[in-house]
């Protein structure tokens, strides 16, 4: 699974998202501009120590990612996660290898965009009265309902406890 922040604005999301795509093997996308440096302490915070693990890509503009990237792979479809889809998450089938876009906290992921791929928009149900989710809370809502699709390839599956033993 692939990760696309369109322009992040926030460090400590984007932090965050990349903590989620070390530990479910996913690369992180970014596309400019971005509203913070990637040296910012508010990203290696978030990561915590796992920041040099995370493959991170970043490209200028939409368009440099779809010729870069996605054009190379034509294969893998890019889901664009907004409030203004039709379909809710739960409904698309995600490939193993596919894309999955956010926009930046503010705005999105511009219209522009958003109309020439209808197909693969896909929303979180919410209530009426809230604009929109936290972006890392949306990224890992998505991601995880991919992963299970594809039946948490690679994943650990079970743990054990650190000082006892399970009984059973």
């Amino acid at each position: 699974m692939n990760i696309v922040l369109h322009q992040p604005e926030i460090p400590a999301n984007t932090g965050n998202i990349g903590r989620t795509c070390v530990a479910a093997g996913c690369a992180l996308h970014l596309i400019e501009p971005l509203g913070f440096q990637l040296n910012e302490k508010q990203i290696r915070r978030a990561g915590m120590d796992y920041w040099h693990k995370l493959d991170v890509r970043r490209y200028v503009n939409f368009e440099d990612f779809l010729e870069q990237e996605a054009g190379r792979h034509p294969e893998r479809r890019i889901w664009m996660a907004t409030t203004k889809a039709k379909r809710v998450y739960t409904e698309a089938d995600f490939g193993p290898e596919d894309y999955l876009m956010f926009g930046k906290e503010s705005a999105g992921i511009p219209e522009e965009i958003l109309v020439d791929h209808e197909e693969t928009c896909i929303r979180i149900p919410m209530l009426d009265e809230i604009r929109s989710l936290n972006l890392s809370n949306s990224v890992a809502i998505v991601l995880y309902e991919a992963l299970r699709q594809n039946h948490f390839e690679g994943m650990l599956l079970e743990g054990e406890l650190h000082r006892l033993h399970w009984r059973g």
